[in-house]
């Protein structure tokens, strides 16, 4: 696949579900609503689920947007979409609190705004923009921040101090912090955010590193709104992630003694909680970095269990949504970096291996539609963060968007995969391969080379 002083232990509680706004486009303020899940009680008023809000960015044409929240019971619920283009929602009725309409497509752009009205009451998002929302899940190295990132290259210093805006534009992140609610984990929630407050930030320190830079680079490729969703939360291993339907198929159901995390732990706990209550969205993708927690728990089943995870959230989502998010939506990783050159054990092989359900590459047959960052030639020896944490997130990114604009966005002679052999000869004394790609090699005095003796029969 493509290459493209604290110390902080990757087994350490990092908590973050954020949902965030890249709407850079030539004349628009860039804004991200970052959220932090929480409980909440609905108590019949009418509002919008705690997900959405100003300047945040709904999936464009050719998908539907999904629009959802809370109500009266058996009030019925008009909802509109006032700006570039108008829209007027076929008027739905609450039921068991909840009420949701679709809207038809609408293209890339904006701004909107998005009005939900009953008898006597009216509340309204402003400054919505259309564009593909990609949602970002895993463990601490895609919790780490834009903030902790080593070096400011490919513009992420000018992004953080203000610089990359426009003209005469002034740059902010628009942040609504929240906790996370783990009350009877083993139900599903299904909305388990509430604001608890507001606050502006002048850059976007606190958000996901490859998350934000993956969307800075699509928006520099699509140059419409990209929306930015991220749920992760550090130490965890797949299987917290995964429903138990997914788990059933790896014949997982029962968690396995041994996990020595601070975070969560139990079967499905992040699925039900971070996981089923972002399901009514529609969603153009998702980006994955996890794998390290995996490397000492239950290592030689993640062949099974993360392709069985991509899979059930493809179902769920599509369901979730009333069939706008795609069944076969596009699923990008990180293929894990070097911790430890010196390590006893094959563990980060290993799962480096199972990433591609032990086929090498992907998309394969077993993983469709996927695509993958390799990060083995990214090891980061001075992290102030632990050697499990490298610094360099803009190299992880651009790869991701590589893939990504291949298989999602179908670009032609995208160069998103390493070379494959494409022609073997075999000689006396040498083997002769042929690459279906230029292949260049740097000198080095880490550089070996394989030499092959004679067999003797």
């Amino acid at each position: 696949q493509t290459l493209g002083s604290m110390t902080v232990s990757d087994t350490a509680p990092h908590l973050s579900v954020k949902v965030g706004c890249l709407p850079v486009m030539a004349l628009t303020l860039f804004a991200a609503l970052i959220l932090l899940a929480s409980c909440h009680s609905c108590g019949g008023s009418l509002r919008f689920a705690s997900y959405y809000g100003d300047h945040m960015v709904l999936q464009k044409s050719p998908e539907r947007a999904v629009v959802w929240g809370y109500g009266p019971e058996g009030a019925q619920v008009y909802v509109f979409l006032l700006g570039v283009t108008n829209q007027k929602a076929s008027p739905v009725t609450v039921t068991e609190g909840v009420w949701r309409v679709s809207f038809d497509p609408v293209e890339a752009g904006g701004p909107y705004n998005v009005t939900a009205v009953v008898e006597n009451s009216t509340v309204t998002l402003t400054d919505v923009l259309f564009g593909d929302v990609w949602l970002c899940g895993g463990q601490s190295n895609m919790y780490f921040t834009t903030a902790q990132v080593g070096r400011a290259r490919d513009g992420i210093g000018l992004v953080m101090s203000g610089a990359w805006f426009p003209p005469n534009m002034t740059p902010g992140i628009n942040a609504k912090e929240f906790n996370l609610c783990l009350i009877r984990p083993e139900n599903f929630v299904s909305d388990g955010l509430r604001i608890l407050q507001a606050v502006v930030f002048p850059d976007v320190g606190n958000f996901s590193a490859v998350c934000w830079l993956f969307g800075r680079y699509m928006y520099k490729t699509l140059q419409y709104p990209i929306g930015l969703v991220e749920s992760c939360w550090g130490g965890t291993p797949v299987e917290v992630w995964s429903s138990s339907r997914a788990l059933q198929q790896c014949g997982l159901e029962s968690a396995k003694d041994g996990l020595n995390v601070l975070g969560p732990k139990n079967n499905s706990i992040l699925w039900n909680s971070m996981i089923h209550p972002l399901l009514n969205m529609t969603i153009k993708g998702a980006l994955w970095y996890q794998g390290e927690a995996n490397t000492y728990y239950q290592t030689e089943t993640y062949n099974c269990s993360f392709p069985a995870m991509i899979d059930d959230w493809r179902m769920a989502f599509h369901h979730g949504s009333g069939g706008q998010t795609a069944l076969d939506f596009p699923f990008g990783f990180v293929q894990l970096s070097t911790s430890e050159k010196t390590a006893a054990d094959d563990n980060f092989p290993e799962i480096r291996w199972h990433q591609t359900a032990d086929i090498g590459f992907v998309p394969n047959p077993r993983m469709k539609k996927t695509f993958m960052a390799v990060a083995l030639d990214l090891p980061d020896a001075t992290s102030p963060y632990g050697t499990i944490h490298p610094r360099d997130k803009q190299d992880v990114a651009y790869r991701l968007t590589l893939g990504a604009r291949a298989v999602a966005y179908r670009e032609k002679d995208v160069p998103f995969q390493g070379p494959f052999p494409s022609k073997i000869l075999c000689a006396p004394t040498h083997v002769s391969i042929t690459y279906d790609q230029k292949v260049s090699v740097t000198q080095s005095k880490s550089i070996f080379e394989v030499r092959l003796a004679a067999v003797v029969g």
